[in-house]
């Protein structure tokens, strides 16, 4: 298609811009009418207008009328023109727009430029255009006013470098010929520099013009896109020319804008300042407007938006860097605890800031403390960084830290060379060991960095899924590996003994060898450091009975004992015989206590031993598969004895139902397809007793074991339902076991009982450590309580307990919503993606057991009370409940319909005459479901007022008070 008009030719982009220009240039000079109308035309088509100006329009009508004829061409039902449309094609047309109109500038600055014609017209154009009421001429011509004074702008300023270079060269000349006769190069170079200041002053016309027309009305335009746009050039002027515009009667338009109400807005203020303040030389001049916005610049990076809440922290380090003591100490206290927000991007800027203001010095890479040694740079980075780890109070998420100085200070936060030295130096070294709580601190970071060099992604909770690491990235990653592996293969049982008697701090350390490159150890030739490293864990695990501890020990011998791993005979002699001695102190304990004719009668140092001995075989039980020690009857053992005596220590009944549990776990596990049905019938048999322990255990006296026995029953409960057992089916067959009526009523009944019902708070006047200590009891309970409802839930998610159970815990959804709404809220959720019919009819069936439970505590002679506070909470929870159903009618729509007929039939059950005129009991049941009518269909809502109308009456008996719900009900249909 050949392009005819200056439109078509820019909106193709298949021509240089510069030959467009030149062309069009040419036909100015040639003819500047017909040349200017093609110009004007290309304005009006740029905003989507299909009116085109004619030449006698033109020259006859006033420009105004000119405005109105184009504007009644317009279409105003059609919102879309050409800026606003997306996709390539439009997005470059917008780029050749702007580009059209820098190039125009740039090529008629030597000539047509101060003819007092064209850029008097296309100004008086673009500011017509800017005033019109039709968006898509606003927006056109702003964008177009703000290019052509951003391209005036440079003009400007290439003017104001050839005036004071002719006005040098002037002054040269007139030193050079002083006394002398009047010269032609003086009076040449006079002339230009008169030329110069004549056309500045025309610039300078022109500049005001565009401003006062176009900029001050359309900056505070209803249209964001418009203001941004204003915003966005406004920032350029100011950075291009800083000697025009760098000063408050420009700034303050960029200031008032930091409030507006969209983040686009907001945005291209904080990106124009950060141009400013990245300036030495431009900051000192920026004083007036720092004092007057500071306040609110520094409230931004808690910005709703994310982006603006980024940009605005890297102002703020902009800001930080160039102007001095310009935020204070709180200020920058409070911005660095941004490091912890969850959204990646802002922590990262948060991390340079922290990294830049307070880590990093300059010259710490040459000047060496004192006492520093080869790490004396890092070591006070370190140094400091753990300082602001251990004074930052309110967070303690650490791996958030280290993720957020990764990308700035990943150099020494891969120093593990440095930082175990910190934690091996001895005080007689260095005066300056590090304290205890330095030293956790330090190991916490040793543990983050590691993670994160290995796993190469931020941790759980910040960012999205796991990111695709490119081919570079992968061989960082595949190095660090590497060089963890080498480094804490030799220094890791050194710390291990160092610190064996702190549980944290071992726990910690246990949890860096997941992270290893293990065949390393084989191809080093390191297995003597191997030795040392298991030699260690063997004597964490004589020491302590700290589960955490227990459990990272576990999982140590886990890792290593891989078999595809050359290493894997020695670790697995390692474990064999650790595992011996744990169960030969176990037998030796076992033993003594059944001696006893009379049962039970140990003190409370046999107690603690028993204790400990158990947790230690529950903690490796987990991980490795014990069957072949024969666990299980000795712990079934004791369990037994404690349902017939109830004599047993809570100490030892929770890890010998841990380990009973992990004993039948191991055994379920083992089933294949050729397996003897001798083996699943007893394994069978075994599950069931198991079952029976955990239902009785649901009574014991214990709240802890109690509680434990409901955690193991519905996991127990929910592997056997959804056992795969090797694809032998008939070990499912066998295995497979769905809880009876009354076991269901059972775990329903411990639900109530432990988690809804509300304990009484007795007043009491306490100190404030013991406040503090019985909030963390308060918080602890509040954390099982959770852990209770989720598993019992799983359950109704799963299928293994009836659907209808789930009724009883959404009557608890709108009181106990702080503590346990997300929880019910998901289980609604997934019931609902599982069955659309079945959960509806759980909902209206709570509703209905909720009225009923009302209904018999009102006298029945003074019937429904509207206004009594349990019927509001069940409008309260019905409304609630639709809610849920979210905005997609369509998707919602079998649901609602379903609510809506099974309240029909609930509300006029027990009415009295076929005719309907008799008052059914359960009829104001119809304003609770009225609360589900906003979700209806407008078919679905006629239908169902057909469905009603089957149980009423014509006319409706409608003349007391009573019959009140039926009225609302109807007209919340015909709405």
């Amino acid at each position: 298609v050949e392009a005819v008009t200056l439109f078509e030719v820019v909106s193709m982009g298949k021509r240089a811009m510069q030959s467009v220009v030149d062309d069009w240039v040419e036909a100015y000079k040639q003819d500047r009418n017909v040349a200017l109308l093609d110009l004007i035309n290309f304005f009006i088509q740029c905003s989507g207008c299909q009116g085109m100006v004619t030449a006698e329009m033109f020259q006859s009508l006033h420009k105004k009328d000119v405005m109105r004829k184009m504007t009644e061409t317009f279409d105003e039902d059609n919102e879309d023109y050409p800026l606003i449309r997306t996709g390539p094609y439009w997005k470059k047309f917008k780029a050749n727009f702007c580009e059209f109109i820098a190039v125009l500038v740039q090529q008629c600055q030597c000539s047509i430029l101060y003819d007092n014609y064209l850029m008097d017209t296309v100004i008086s154009l673009l500011t017509g255009l800017a005033d019109s009421m039709v968006r898509a001429f606003r927006h056109t011509s702003t964008l177009a006013a703000m290019k052509l004074l951003t391209a005036v702008v440079s003009v400007h300023l290439n003017l104001d470098v050839n005036k004071h270079n002719a006005q040098r060269l002037y002054e040269v000349e007139k030193k050079r010929i002083s006394g002398k006769r009047t010269n032609y190069r003086l009076d040449q170079l006079e002339r230009k520099r008169k030329e110069y200041e004549q056309k500045l002053l025309e610039i300078q016309n022109m500049m005001n013009a565009i401003f006062k027309g176009t900029f001050l009305n359309r900056y505070r335009d209803v249209i964001p896109e418009i203001r941004a746009t204003c915003i966005e050039e406004i920032g350029s002027w100011i950075k291009t020319y800083p000697d025009a515009f760098l000063n408050d009667s420009y700034l303050k338009y960029i200031g008032w804008m930091l409030y507006d109400k969209q983040a686009e807005v907001r945005l291209k203020c904080l990106l124009g300042l950060q141009g400013i303040y990245s300036r030495k030389e431009l900051v000192s001049r920026m004083d007036l407007f720092t004092s007057r916005f500071k306040d609110r610049i520094v409230s931004m990076p808690l910005d709703k938006d994310h982006e603006v809440a980024v940009q605005a922290m890297k102002l703020l380090m902009l800001m930080s860097q160039n102007c001095e003591d310009v935020l204070s100490a709180e200020e920058c206290e409070t911005l660095y605890q941004f490091v912890y927000t969850t959204h990646r991007p802002l922590a990262v800027a948060a991390g340079e800031f922290l990294y830049k203001s307070l880590l990093s010095h300059e010259g710490d890479e040459e000047v060496q403390p004192k006492g520093g040694g080869k790490f004396g740079a890092s070591t006070d980075q370190l140094k400091r960084l753990i300082r602001f780890f251990l004074e930052s109070e309110l967070h303690k998420h650490v791996a958030y830290l280290i993720d957020s100085l990764w990308d700035w200070a990943g150099k020494f936060l891969k120093d593990w060379e440095c930082m175990t030295a910190l934690l091996l130096k001895n005080a007689e070294e260095d005066g300056e060991a590090l304290s205890d709580a330095h030293e956790s601190a330090l190991i916490e970071i040793i543990l983050a960095t590691v993670r994160e060099a290995a796993e190469g992604h931020p941790p759980v909770g910040r960012g999205a899924a796991k990111k695709i690491l490119s081919v570079k990235e992968k061989k960082i990653q595949l190095e660090d590996c590497t060089k963890i592996t080498e480094h804490f293969i030799m220094v890791l049982p050194q710390l291990l003994a160092k610190y064996s008697t702190d549980a944290q701090k071992v726990a910690n350390l246990l949890q860096i060898p997941q992270y290893y490159d293990l065949g390393v150890y084989s191809t080093g030739h390191l297995e003597k450091h191997l030795d040392a490293l298991l030699r260690e864990v063997k004597d964490v695990v004589a020491k302590h009975s700290d589960m955490s501890v227990l459990e990272a020990s576990s999982r140590t011998y886990y890792i290593l004992c891989r078999e595809e791993i050359a290493i894997y005979n020695q670790v697995d002699r390692a474990r064999t015989q650790l595992i011996d001695e744990l169960m030969g102190q176990l037998n030796q304990l076992l033993g003594g206590f059944w001696q006893k004719e009379e049962g039970f009668c140990m003190d409370a140092g046999g107690i603690s031993r028993m204790h400990s001995a158990l947790r230690r075989i529950a903690a490796f039980h987990n991980a490795h598969d014990l069957t072949k020690w024969n666990l299980y009857d000795k712990t079934l053992k004791l369990l037994v004895f404690e349902m017939e005596h109830g004599s047993l220590p809570v100490l030892m009944i929770l890890p010998a139902l841990q380990c009973t549990y992990f004993s039948l776990l191991w055994q379920l596990a083992a089933v294949s397809e050729n397996s003897p049905k001798e083996t699943l019938f007893a394994l069978r048999r075994e599950l069931r007793r198991f079952s029976q322990i955990c239902m009785c255990f649901l009574h014991h006296k214990g709240k802890d074991v109690r509680e434990k026995a409901f955690m193991i029953l519905c996991d127990w409960l929910l592997i056997l339902s959804h056992q795969d057992s090797n694809n032998n089916e008939e070990a499912v067959g066998l295995l497979d076991y769905l809880p009876n009526t009354s076991l269901q009523e059972k775990l329903l009944l411990f639900i109530q009982e432990h988690v809804f019902i509300e304990e009484e708070e007795e007043s009491k006047d306490l100190t404030e450590e013991e406040e503090r200590k019985e909030e963390s009891c308060k918080l602890d309970d509040l954390h099982k309580k959770r852990s209770l409802l989720a598993a019992y839930c799983k359950l109704i998610v799963y299928n293994v307990v009836e659907m209808t159970a789930a009724a009883e815990i959404y009557k608890y959804y709108v009181k106990t919503y702080n503590d346990f709404g997300d929880i019910i809220k998901e289980t609604l959720s997934r019931t609902r993606h599982n069955n659309k019919i079945q959960s509806a009819k759980t909902l209206i069936l709570c509703l209905q057991q909720l009225f009923q439970t009302h209904a018999e505590s009102q006298d029945s002679s003074n019937g429904v009370d509207f206004s009594s506070a349990s019927f509001t909470n069940m409008k309260e929870l019905a409304r609630r409940f639709s809610l849920t159903f979210g905005w997609d009618q369509v998707k919602s729509r079998e649901s609602v319909a379903m609510i809506h007929k099974e309240g029909i039939e609930f509300a006029f059950q027990g009415a009295t005459g076929v005719d309907g005129k008799c008052l059914p009991p359960n009829l104001s049941f119809l304003l609770i479901i009225s609360e589900f009518s906003n979700k209806l269909l407008k078919p679905d809502k006629r239908l169902v007022y057909a469905y009603l109308q089957r149980y009423i009456a014509e006319p409706l008996p409608c003349k007391g008070e009573e019959w009140q719900p039926l009225i609302w009900y109807r007209n919340s249909l015909l709405a």
